[in-house]
């Protein structure tokens, strides 16, 4: 049979453009099908009000693997990182915020404010953790081993990690094998007494999950938020121009390769005959083959809705139909005609750089929780706010700015009412979280824009409106991600492939799913 492609993927997310551009540099014929105009996903940037743009998904780009950057080129397509010498200014109801800072010593400081105890202990705390991540940072892209017909060629990779993880010494390998499946709060109160360095630190823990912090396997999700930093937070590399520029970068160096990415072109079906995927028909009736067809979306939609369960056996039906996404994420963005005033907050050009945390203590996260697990959003909030115009004055006219916040915790499923009825509720709560500790911030509102999980549901395909394509639990991840038995990037159709964030290692803007799925498509390929 002859192809039009070697290779089509579909889906222009950051994943999905990482496996273009390896493949398109392996000198394969590709083609990348993308159903919205704009590029990215959600690494996108988009101006939903005249001069004002936004990160819409992501607010930074610190997970992302440094091989992508480094084997792609990708500075030589505009890519630049803004690094702030904030980590985050996490905000307290009684107006002395906690600012970290990527100098330790300056983060001791500050933390001596609220405990003297914990700011000895920091150092230490910050390299022990960055031992830790140095491990998982390892396992990222490493392909996990099959289930059976095991060989030492598919091990290799694991034995250097596990190499890796002997050479922290017996003590710190305990350690390591110890943590990863024990809650935040218990992990953290083996380290400090300040609730206020304990919020900080341990919010990311539940990052996109529809867990509190006292839930089992949260400390692996901090953990896994802090690779690459040193400072005891998690991770945090700002885009000059906004994350949609490392969209472009990536597609640039694809199409410098020769691959082909077309937007507004919507994939109606993945055509499978006798159990092979061989070509996907688009919205217009067009039908395109390859050797090679590519997923970047989630696992159920690829397989439910572009597919089909018909074309799957029962047994692997059921364990997509298990998956759990359960999103939980809802992302508000504001033009604003000026910098809000934060209680406390004595030099706002460098305090509020960084990352912006509401979430005084771990207690009052899973108070948050609390809401959620009963069908509503939460109350009081949990809030990651970022003000990119203050490092890049691209985001806003000169003398405004841009506010993005992601909130914890907005369940998909509602018991009452829908999220189209709670949407106008939400905002509110959220404005009103904020000015607790900016009074002046509702004054300062020109626009504001509200994605919920429905949302990010019917904008950007997210199924439940999970941001990580299914949630990142223990049960769920490795050679369990997206399904048991099928973690490889591989599916039970034979030429179908995954290559998004429902694969290993899971979400966040790593690119390591798309870069590791190039690799296994590679193999495969005549």
């Amino acid at each position: 049979m002859s192809y039009n492609y070697d290779a089509i993927i579909i889906g222009a997310g950051h994943n999905g453009l990482v496996t273009a551009a390896f493949l398109a540099k392996a000198g394969k014929k590709v083609l990348v099908l993308e159903r919205r105009q704009c590029l990215g996903g959600a690494a996108a940037t988009e101006e939903f009000f005249p001069g004002f743009k936004f990160n819409t998904g992501a607010h930074d780009a610190g997970l992302l693997l440094p091989e992508i950057v480094s084997k792609l080129d990708l500075q030589k397509y505009g890519l630049e990182f803004i690094d702030s010498q904030v980590e985050a200014c996490a905000l307290q109801p009684d107006g002395t915020p906690l600012t970290l800072w990527r100098d330790v010593k300056k983060s001791q400081e500050e933390i001596a404010h609220f405990s003297k105890t914990d700011a000895v202990k920091f150092p230490q705390f910050c390299q022990h953790l960055e031992q830790l991540t140095k491990v998982l940072a390892g396992v990222r892209t490493s392909t996990p081993p099959p289930v059976k017909d095991l060989n030492f060629r598919d091990l290799l990779p694991w034995i250097k990690s596990g190499l890796q993880l002997k050479r922290l010494g017996k003590q710190d390998m305990m350690a390591f094998l110890k943590v990863l499946p024990m809650p935040a709060i218990q992990f953290l109160d083996e380290w400090f007494e300040s609730d206020a360095l304990k919020g900080a630190i341990g919010a990311s823990g539940v990052t996109g999950s529809m867990q509190g912090p006292m839930a089992s396997g949260t400390t692996f999700m901090m953990l896994y938020h802090a690779i690459g930093s040193s400072c005891g937070f998690r991770a945090s590399k700002f885009v000059r121009g906004g994350m949609g520029q490392l969209s472009m970068a990536l597609a640039k160096a694809a199409k410098q390769h020769g691959a082909e990415i077309k937007t507004g072109v919507e994939v109606k079906q993945i055509v499978v005959n006798e159990y092979q995927a061989q070509s996907v028909v688009l919205a217009n009736g067009d039908e395109l083959s390859a050797q090679a067809i590519i997923s970047n979306a989630d696992p159920r939609r690829t397989f439910f809705d572009l597919v089909g369960a018909p074309n799957l056996g029962p047994q692997f039906n059921r364990m997509v139909k298990n998956i759990r996404f359960r999103g939980t994420t809802a992302k508000m963005n504001f033009a604003l005609s000026g910098l809000p005033k934060f209680k406390g907050v004595a030099n706002p050009g460098s305090q509020l750089s960084g990352h912006i945390i509401i979430c005084p203590s771990l207690e009052y996260l899973e108070r948050a929780y609390d809401d959620a697990k009963y069908g509503t959003f939460s109350k009081q909030p949990s809030l990651d706010i970022v003000l990119p115009s203050v490092l890049d004055s691209m985001f806003a006219p000169e003398g405004q700015h841009v506010m993005s916040v992601t909130m914890q915790y907005a369940p998909y499923r509602l018991k009452s009412g829908d999220w189209d009825e709670q949407k106008e509720k939400l905002a509110e709560v959220i404005i009103k979280t904020i000015s607790k500790y900016a009074p002046n911030f509702r004054k300062l509102i020109l626009h504001q824009h509200l994605l919920t999980p429905l949302d990010f549901e019917r904008d950007y395909g997210l199924t439940e409106g999970s941001i990580f394509h299914g949630q990142m639990g223990l049960d769920q991840l490795l050679l369990m991600r997206p399904v048991p038995g099928w973690g490889r990037y591989r599916t039970p159709v034979e030429n179908l492939y995954l290559c998004g964030a429902g694969t290993h290692p899971g979400g966040g803007v790593t690119g390591a799913p798309g870069y590791n799925a190039a690799r296994e498509v590679l193999k495969d390929l005549k």
